[in-house]
């Protein structure tokens, strides 16, 4: 992109998103059947030191009886929602858990669609609001300290560990992550990825009105010496053995030598589709060709756009948008049965990924 103002757009586009969303491996052992039905508990995380309180939700396999409800949607204006059953009974055994990462103003609802398809593998998912660049959470200093994303994160597997309830449910060996947009940047320093001020700046002065030069220089991001220090320890966890990362964005803000250093496997999807999206070949292109050949699987399927990694359109999802906000119309452009076969895709790709780590 060239100027800048598509960085408004995008902006204003997702907020509409998300605000719509506030309206309303391998199989676990012992499982009884191969398709689960999928609880959902509330998450809630406080820190008294930071004042950082996570908020999100977990799902996870169970053979309750109770009646199933529609959350993380509604019917009746843009956004397809998942059945659930509220604090349902778990069910036995032990399973895999899958954490994921919400892009720009996103909600922990993003990816309910894709919980709800790992659920029925036997997957615990866990999803969070992060604090600053979520459309519930959106205070400019905790925008700003964007390494605190990744410190949700580890802080999440913490609690999973330890505290939760279903903690000896939870195999410790097979924890993933997936992050889409901006939750795929959180994800790579996750993985190893670091932080480079110099490197990042460097790049946009060559690239002025690129969306994320314009975006961390707009929140403020590694401005001072402090968080320019903050932004560039080391945050990876080694305790998540691989990663999803979806059509991320800011791959130039990482050290090079520090992604060709990554040892955990990656599989990365690139999105062609550009709506409004971000420059394959200055972030997901690029990114794989500085991670090494033998961890990265890279899919770019023709038809993949975006916001295909968000819930499928409702049947008035286009009809709303297109009265209410003409603007954003195009997120729901393709995306009932197309971005519902896409979907399939996706999680088509994600399973035997996962799955071959445990055979290593």
């Amino acid at each position: 992109m060239k100027t800048l103002n598509p960085i408004r757009i995008l902006l204003h586009s997702l907020l509409i998103l998300t605000c719509w969303l506030g309206i309303s491996n391998l199989y676990a052992q012992d499982l009884k059947s191969p398709h689960p039905s999928t609880g959902r508990m509330m998450l809630n995380l406080d820190d008294s030191i930071s004042g950082r309180t996570l908020e999100g939700y977990i799902w996870y396999p169970t053979h309750d009886s109770a009646d199933a409800v529609w959350e993380h949607g509604n019917w009746e204006r843009v956004w397809e929602p998942i059945e659930v059953i509220i604090d349902a009974e778990p069910a036995v055994g032990t399973f895999p858990v899958l954490l994921l990462s919400h892009g720009l103003f996103g909600t922990a609802h993003n990816q309910a669609w894709l919980a709800k398809a790992l659920v029925a593998q036997g997957y615990i998912v866990v999803a969070i609001n992060h604090p600053g660049t979520s459309h519930f959470f959106r205070d400019a200093d905790q925008r700003r300290e964007l390494w605190q994303r990744a410190r949700d994160i580890s802080r999440v597997i913490d609690y999973l560990t330890s505290d939760f309830v279903l903690s000896t449910s939870i195999r410790s060996d097979e924890i993933y992550m997936a992050g889409h947009s901006l939750g795929g940047h959180t994800a790579m320093l996750l993985a190893g990825a670091r932080y480079s001020a110099r490197h990042f700046d460097d790049f946009c002065v060559h690239h002025i009105g690129e969306l994320v030069c314009g975006l961390f220089n707009e929140w403020q991001v590694a401005k001072t010496e402090t968080d320019r220090q903050q932004m560039e320890l080391d945050w990876s966890d080694t305790r998540i053995k691989a990663f999803a990362i979806f059509d991320l964005g800011g791959s130039q803000s990482f050290d090079p030598e520090s992604v060709k250093m990554i040892n955990v496997p990656m599989l990365v999807f690139g999105a062609p589709r550009d709506t409004l999206g971000l420059d394959l070949n200055i972030e997901s292109r690029y990114l794989i060709e500085h991670l090494k050949p033998d961890v990265v699987t890279y899919h770019e399927p023709e038809q993949l756009g975006h916001f295909d990694f968000l819930g499928v359109c409702t049947e008035h999802g286009l009809a709303v948008l297109s009265a209410e906000e003409p603007d954003d119309r195009f997120v729901c452009f393709e995306g009932r049965e197309e971005r519902r076969e896409m979907h399939q895709r996706i999680v088509q790709v994600m399973m035997p990924f996962f799955d071959q780590i445990v055979l290593k």
